[in-house]
């Protein structure tokens, strides 16, 4: 969905297009929950001991940078949201929030190789 975001975020985005990236948006907040609860509950009901997780270096970056992606959206959704019911034909969006999508796709692509070093037992002691 944040891929699906970044390909339709351009500089001027026609009402419709606005509501298009609202529902996409929604959708990718909700897939960052479930992401967040299923990863919760693997940590502390997974097959492996919680202090696999909690001792692990690795775990820690992966889950810092999964909260810097969060904060990171607050951003372009509080746009989207502010503007989601304008009467204009076209919005000008803001270079910044452009960026920060273009920033926030970058860091999540780390996320899985993160996942895969501590598959691999890196970090953990």
């Amino acid at each position: 969905m944040l891929i699906a975001e970044n390909i339709f975020f351009t500089p001027k985005l026609s009402s419709k297009e606005l509501r298009k990236l609202v529902v996409i948006d929604g959708i990718y907040g909700a897939c960052a929950i479930i992401t967040l609860v299923a990863g919760g509950l693997l940590w502390l009901s997974g097959s492996k001991p919680a202090s696999f997780y909690s001792s692990n270096p690795i775990f820690h970056a992966k889950l810092g940078l999964f909260v810097l992606v969060a904060l990171l959206s607050i951003a372009p959704t509080a746009f989207l949201l502010k503007n989601r019911k304008t009467q204009k034909s076209e919005i000008a969006v803001p270079n910044y929030l452009l960026v920060i999508v273009k920033v926030e796709v970058s860091m999540l692509f780390i996320l899985p190789f993160l996942a895969v070093l501590m598959a691999q037992g890196y970090g953990y002691s």
